[in-house]
């Protein structure tokens, strides 16, 4: 057995991996402050890191997701509301005076407001269905991708749905906006450190006993990121590459579904605007067009997909 060919990594990849991990953990601890999954994913990837060639091609694989969740975490350094004013009437008064629904009374109501008083329990169900696939789906569909050998056609999915995140979360901070029900249940001032809502999404937690979506939001530490709703990107991104390399058509109908789904129970459950969910049609768009339409056609950006390909793809 070859030493660096077979099992172990090079010096270079462990010097790498180590070092990568070590940054992350002193950004977080001195930045945010540890918790307990931080050390204990850490372990984790590093175990599987030296455990085994296919281990380490894996969590290579999964750098994107890895830095999708870390610059997720990392926001929390910054505060949005501390970059530019938030976003609280403004955004209220637009999605009125666009989607605006008249209601009996003669009073015009956001949808989410017409919503709120038209919800049966049959919807509140599939609201939350719909809404625990956001992350969960697509990462399923990325290690399908990855597992059935379709190793470029992974890449080009974990990298376009890490550039869609990148986007959003610039969004954030260009224009940080308020939930719907922030407005229902706080009114029009902002008020940083609001803890965060499970606003309809209340009713499936009522009805299952699980608390999941209380447990969920309870940690959601800045509310003020609803523009644009990433909620209703996700499965998207997904749903595109699944159409254009012709996924199986199970993962077609499945993710045209609950992508659909995930888009109406948004603005059903008062989580989202109609324009948030636009905002996050437009992320999916831009992120898959600049990713295969601009880098895939700047050389540099070639020659680094084709040698990340290989690694992850070599025996």
């Amino acid at each position: 057995m070859r030493r660096n060919n077979n099992f172990y990594p090079t010096a270079g990849e462990a010097f790498i991996c180590l070092g990568a991990l070590g940054v992350w953990l002193a950004v977080t601890a001195y930045g945010i402050g540890f918790r307990a999954e931080h050390p204990v994913m850490a372990l984790a990837i590093a175990l599987l890191f030296f455990a085994s060639r296919p281990t380490r091609k894996l969590i290579v694989a999964l750098v994107p997701f890895f830095l999708f969740g870390i610059s997720y975490d990392w926001m929390n350094l910054l505060p949005n509301y501390e970059v530019n004013p938030v976003d609280v009437r403004g955004i209220y008064e637009a999605e009125k005076s666009l989607f605006g629904i008249t209601a009996a009374s003669g009073e015009v109501l956001t949808p989410n407001e017409w919503f709120a008083l038209h919800t049966s329990a049959v919807a509140d169900f599939m609201a939350g269905v719909f809404y625990l696939c956001w992350v969960p789906l697509p990462i399923i569909f990325g290690l399908w991708l990855y597992f059935t050998g379709r190793r470029e056609q992974y890449l080009h999915f974990a990298i376009a749905f890490l550039l869609v995140n990148l986007i959003g979360f610039a969004g954030y901070y260009i224009h940080p906006a308020a939930p719907p029900w922030y407005v229902a249940q706080h009114g029009f001032e902002a008020v940083p450190g609001t803890p965060g809502s499970v606003a309809g999404l209340g009713a499936f937690d009522a009805m299952t006993g699980l608390g999941i979506f209380d447990g969920l939001y309870a940690r959601n530490s800045n509310v003020f990121g609803a523009f644009p709703s990433l909620h209703s990107a996700y499965t998207f991104v997904a749903f595109i590459y699944a159409m254009r390399y012709r996924s199986p058509l199970v993962w077609r109908v499945v993710l045209g579904i609950v992508t659909l789904g995930i888009w109406t129970t948004a603005v059903y459950t008062s989580h989202h605007y109609i324009i948030d969910v636009a905002g996050g049609i437009a992320c999916s768009l831009i992120a898959v067009g600049l990713f295969e339409l601009v880098l895939m056609h700047i050389p540099a950006w070639y020659r680094f997909m084709r040698a990340y390909t290989r690694y992850i793809s070599k025996r």
